[in-house]
């Protein structure tokens, strides 16, 4: 394999490694981004109608108690964190298969899981607290653990069609569709209420607790809501099933090179030479299982640093979105609960996580798709856990003051969720599908995403508790500990390598040579440039104007 320096020694590798930006990327990136869009807004959209389900739910008829009806603490834990039990489970499952089985064998699966649990959420059977809540909590899981399929699939997907120059950009383009469908949870939630509140108008809870909840409206809007989140996941069901599989799996792991090279041909309209003896040879280089001594000498730091960071992360920005809705009070960007009926409290909590997600949210996201191939993935994670570090240490130390200083509290909290996005939210979901060997890349991406979730869970059954009654001391509490979180993950960033410019195997090792290697600096120096073989290649392999759907087929 000595011959392969510098390139990926399949002809059908190199034309995808060097291929201008096309159509078909396009494509690609919608249809993998609006998973993404449909994962975001089922997951996010429960903090928008968690506090309603309280008054629905769990607040008597004829209540004399100060404050409305609340989910109590074990409650709101589920209701929130099964999701996303399901979601850890469903990555590792749809992880594993998309290596065996094929990434686009198993990809429909995942949106059809998704939809039918998110209508059934909203069809939660019955109406007392223990038999809404209990199949909410049903729904809710398999509604995550099609949702966790997505992660590998999409990330792997992507990062298998991508050229290598533009690589990070695209993988960024279909995980940044989060943050669209972040703001649309809140945007769907505002509207819906608002809709609802303005044909049934009703007392707050202090003049008359039991109008307040506005029932029977408020029962439908909370799943209505839920709902929705089916329709993105149909409309796109019919595209991903047309797309082909990559041709990495088909050459690699198939061990087909005619049929991805014949794949690849029409995506890409050129002439590819199979190559199938030296496919051979390729594959008996690189024929090593994610459980041998040979993967753990190659990428078992790598696989270390990729679980690490994410768990961290998200540890602090799962609490950040799922948690909102407590601290939100303290910036005064919700009124009390006592002072509003459920629909109005509902509105604005739905108002404020729009505002948020649109200004502090939604931009990080974008600010990483245009500069993740030129700053690179080590920089702008190392960054964004440093600055979310600061941001969160000051608001914990400062709570106090900037309760009475509500702009300077917004601004705060919004840099920290701009930084989480241009940052180690967005890098660590590309990292994974770029630093290990096609034969185990969504296996790994997958372990690396679970990791992440389970510190989302730390987050949902543990940060919450600490916010749960709005207790000014315990929110400073989370506030430093999240401050620290990200520290460690600014630390444990040292061992995940630089992988911008180069293409999958030269990064992987499985083109001959030593692969990303352990030191981030060093690689972060490799094939960063745009080389003349790099031109001559472009030039070899125009850029075609066919239509995706040319190239559809099973």
């Amino acid at each position: 394999m000595g011959d392969a320096a510098g390139g990926s020694n399949l002809a059908v590798l190199e034309a995808l490694d060097s291929a201008r930006t096309q159509m078909y990327h396009m494509k690609a990136i919608v249809i993998a981004g609006m998973g993404f869009f449909t994962d975001a807004y089922d997951l996010f959209c429960i903090s928008t109608v968690s506090k309603l389900l309280g008054r629905l739910y769990y607040q008597p008829d004829g209540s004399t108690d100060k404050k409305p009806g609340a989910l109590s603490q074990s409650s709101n834990n589920m209701v929130i964190g099964v999701a996303l039990v399901g979601t850890l489970m469903g990555q590792l499952v749809f992880g594993y298969f998309g290596d065996k089985l094929g990434r686009k064998r198993v990809y429909g699966v995942t949106l059809i899981l998704m939809a039918a649990c998110a209508i059934g959420s909203g069809l939660s059977f019955g109406s007392s607290r223990k038999a809404v809540i209990g199949t909410l909590c049903f729904f809710r899981f398999w509604l995550g653990f099609g949702i966790g399929g997505d992660y590998p699939l999409s990330a792997t997907i992507m990062s298998e069609y991508s050229n290598k120059k533009t690589r990070g950009a695209f993988i960024a383009a279909v995980f940044a569709m989060q943050g669209v469908g972040i703001i649309f949870a809140g945007l769907v939630s505002m509207i819906v209420s608002s809709i609802f509140l303005s044909y049934n108008k009703a007392p707050s809870y202090t003049l008359n607790p039991d109008l307040s909840r506005q029932k029977p409206a408020a029962d439908y809007v909370w799943r209505i809501v839920l709902m929705i989140g089916a329709f993105p996941a149909l409309a796109t069901f019919y595209w991903r099933m047309k797309m082909p599989e990559t041709a990495r799996y088909t050459a690699i792991i198939d061990g087909n090179a005619k049929q991805a090279a014949n794949d690849m041909q029409k995506v890409l309209s050129i002439e590819i030479e199979a190559e199938q003896e030296k496919l051979a040879k390729f594959n008996a280089s690189n024929n090593y299982p994610l459980l041998s001594m040979e993967f753990a000498r190659r990428h078992g730091l790598h696989l270390i640093g990729t679980t690490t960071t994410w768990f961290l992360l998200d540890i602090a920005f799962y609490s950040q979105n799922l948690t909102q809705k407590d601290i939100f009070p303290a910036m005064r960007l919700i009124e009390g609960p006592a002072d509003v009926n459920a629909l109005t409290e509902m509105f604005q909590i739905s108002k404020a996580s729009f505002l948020v997600a649109l200004l502090g949210t939604f931009p990080g996201y974008w600010v990483t798709v245009a500069l993740i191939d030129k700053m690179g993935r080590y920089l702008i994670q190392l960054i964004g856990f440093f600055m979310m570090s600061v941001f969160m240490l000051a608001m914990g130390i400062l709570y106090d003051y900037l309760k009475a200083h509500h702009f300077l509290f917004g601004l705060l909290y919004a840099l920290t969720f701009f930084f989480a996005n241009f940052g180690p939210n967005s890098t660590t979901f590309v990292l994974p599908a770029e630093l290990f060997p096609t034969r185990v890349r969504s296996t790994c991406h997958a372990i690396s995403a679970a990791a992440g979730k389970a510190g989302a869970i730390v987050a949902a059954f543990g940060v919450q508790k600490l916010t749960y009654n709005s207790d000014v001391k315990n929110i400073k509490k989370a506030l430093i500990i999240l401050s620290i979180t990200n520290m460690l993950g600014f630390f444990f960033t040292f061992l995940v390598p630089e992988t911008m410019g180069r293409s999958l195997e030269e990064i992987s090792g499985e083109d001959g040579n030593a692969g990303a290697g352990g030191g981030a600096p060093a690689a972060a120096n490799a094939g960063v440039g745009v080389s003349a073989s790099d031109v001559s290649r472009d030039e070899k392999f125009p850029a075609s104007s066919t239509e995706w759907q040319t190239s559809m087929h099973a």
